[in-house]
C-alpha cells in the first residue's frame, strides 16, 4: 500500500532501525553514573548528541533531546519567554504555524501575555516586513516554522532572523518538516525538531538554545539535559534519532531532486486530470516531497475514505475529516479553498510508478464522490435568468453549501447575485476561495437570523 503521508510521520529509516536495535544492547544503563555500564552508555548519548548538533549547525552543548517535538516547542517558548520576562509578555508568531506553536501561544496569553499572529499570503508565507512590523519593544520572543507542515510553502527564515536580530529578539524556528532536507538558515536563536518526521523513531525531539540567548526551564528541576528535559534519557531512540538523521541529510541531494520531480508530476497532472481543483502552496519555495490540493464539490473524509479503499494512505486539512468540523486554520489564514483537501507527502524511496497509478486511481474516485454528493458538472445559464436568489444551506455541512451555490449561480444574470444562507463555520473560508476560484465577485457576510448570509454576485 503507498504510504504518501510522511509529513505526518516517515516510515523508520533502515539505519535508523539497525541504531535502535544495536543500542538496546548496549545503551540501557543509567548515564550519569561512572561505572562501565554507564560509561557506555554515556558515550553513545554524548556521540549522537555531536551528530546531531553537527546536523542542526549548533555545539553539542547547544543541543537538548526531549521526548517529542511538540515538548521541544513547549520548552522552547516557555524557557524563552520566562528567561526574557524583565523585556516584556508580547510573543510574535505566524498564523500558519504547527499547533504545538499555537498552544503555546495560546496558554501564554491565558496568562496574561501577549500574542500577535502575523498573517500570510494566498500561497502560505509570511514576510520580514510584516515580522518587523509586528515586533515591539516588550516583544520576548518571536516563532517562525522553517516550512509548513500542510502545503510544504518555505518560510523566508534568513530575512526574519535578521528582522528579529537587529530588534533585538530571539527566534524559536520549528524545524521539524525541514530538517531532514538540509540546515536552517542561521540567524535562530532557539530551534525544536521531531525525529519521526525524518525517519527517526517517535519519542524523541531535538531543542537547540544559542549561547547567549535568556533562557530559564520552566517545571521542576531535573539534573539531566542541562536542566531543560525531565527524566531518563531514551538512549536507544536518541541514537537511532541521530543516526537516521546524518544518514537522510546524506541522502537528501539525490532524494530531494527525484521526489522534487514527481511532485511536479502531480503538481501539474492534477488540475488536468480533475476539473474544479486548486493546488496550494508556494510553487518553487516549497519542500521537495510535499503537495497540497482542494477539490470542489467534495466531502474531504469520504475522499480520504475511498482513496484509502484504492490503498493510498494520505491526509487532509479539510473542514470535512473526522477529527474536526472546522477548516484547517492553515488553509483559513492562506484564503484558499478547504473542502476536499488532499496532502501527498511521499517519503523516501517513493515510486514513479505509485505516483501514476495514485493519478489514474483519483480522477474516478473525485468523480464518484461528485456524483454522490450530486455536485454540478457545470453550471448552464438558465434562459429565465432572476436577478437574485437565495439558497437556503442552514444545517448543511461542507462542501453541500458550495455544491448548492454552484448549481445555482448560472441561474441569475451577469451582475445578479446569490445569497447563501449558511450556519457552517467552512463556509466562511469556502465560499470566497470558491469565488477566487470560479472568478465571481464574493460580495461579503450578510448577518441573518440563523448562521450568516454570504453573497456572492455572477461576473462570468
Amino acid at each position: 500500500m503507498p504510504y504518501f503521508d510522511a509529513a505526518s510521520s516517515a516510515p523508520l529509516h533502515p539505519v535508523a532501525r539497525q541504531a535502535l536495535l544495536a543500542a538496546l544492547d548496549e545503551g540501557w544503563a543509567d548515564p550519569a553514573r561512572l561505572y562501565r555500564e554507564g560509561r557506555r552508555a554515556r558515550l553513545l548519548l554524548d556521540a549522537a548528541r555531536e551528530t546531531a548538533a553537527e546536523a542542526v549547525g549548533c555545539r553539542p552543548d547547544e543541543l537538548t533531546f526531549t521526548p517529542s517535538g511538540t515538548r521541544a516547542v513547549h520548552s522552547g517558548i516557555s524557557g524563552a519567554l520566562a528567561g526574557r520576562r524583565r523585556v516584556g509578555r508580547h510573543l510574535v508568531v505566524s498564523a500558519v504555524e504547527h499547533s504545538s506553536v499555537l498552544h503555546s501561544a495560546a496558554t501564554h496569553e491565558a496568562q496574561g501575555g501577549s500574542v500577535f499572529e502575523v498573517a500570510v499570503d494566498r500561497s502560505g508565507a509570511v514576510s520580514a516586513a510584516a515580522y518587523a512590523q509586528a515586533l515591539r519593544e516588550d516583544t520576548a520572543l518571536a516563532c517562525l516554522q522553517s516550512a509548513n507542515h500542510e502545503v510544504g510553502t518555505e518560510q523566508p527564515v534568513a530575512e526574519v532572523a535578521e528582522v528579529c536580530r537587529a530588534a533585538g529578539v530571539p527566534l524559536l524556528v520549528d524545524a521539524a518538516q525541514s530538517l531532514g532536507w538540509g540546515p536552517v538558515p542561521e540567524g535562530w536563536s532557539l530551534l525544536a525538531a521531531s525525529a519521526h518526521k525524518w525517519g527517526g523513531p517517535s519519542g524523541v525531539g531535538l531543542l537547540a538554545v544559542r549561547k547567549g540567548v535568556r533562557f530559564a526551564a520552566q517545571g521542576p528541576a531535573d539534573e539531566r539535559e542541562s536542566g531543560r528535559a525531565a527524566g531518563f534519557e531514551n538512549i536507544p531512540a536518541i541514537v537511532a534519532a541521530a543516526a537516521s538523521l546524518r544518514a537522510v541529510r546524506t541522502e537528501a541531494a539525490a532524494e530531494s531532486v527525484r521526489l522534487r520531480a514527481l511532485v511536479d508530476r502531480i503538481r501539474l497532472r492534477v488540475p488536468q486530470l480533475v476539473p474544479d481543483v486548486e493546488v496550494v502552496g508556494d510553487p518553487v519555495r516549497r519542500l521537495p516531497h510535499l503537495v497540497t490540493f482542494s477539490c470542489l464539490y467534495v466531502d474531504g473524509e469520504t475522499l480520504l475514505h475511498e482513496l484509502d479503499r484504492c490503498e493510498f494512505a494520505v491526509s487532509s486539512g479539510s473542514s470535512c475529516t473526522s477529527s474536526t468540523l472546522t477548516p484547517s486554520h492553515v488553509l483559513r489564514a492562506m484564503g484558499v479553498l478547504s473542502e476536499g483537501n488532499v496532502r501527498v507527502s511521499l517519503p523516501a524511496g517513493t515510486t514513479a510508478e505509485d505516483v501514476d497509478r495514485f493519478l489514474d486511481v483519483l480522477p474516478g474516485v473525485v468523480g464518484d464522490v461528485r456524483e454522490r454528493l450530486g455536485a454540478p458538472v457545470s453550471a448552464p445559464p438558465s434562459p429565465a435568468a432572476s436577478a437574485s436568489l437565495v439558497v437556503d444551506a442552514l444545517g448543511k455541512r461542507c462542501p453541500i453549501p458550495v455544491i448548492e451555490l454552484a448549481k445555482v449561480i448560472g441561474d441569475v444574470p451577469l451582475g445578479g447575485t446569490v445569497t447563501v444562507l449558511s450556519d457552517d463555520e467552512a463556509a466562511r473560508l469556502d465560499i470566497p476561495a470558491w469565488c477566487v476560484m470560479r472568478e465571481q465577485e464574493y460580495v461579503g457576510e450578510e448577518p441573518a437570523d440563523r448562521g450568516s448570509a454570504h453573497v456572492v454576485r455572477r461576473l462570468t
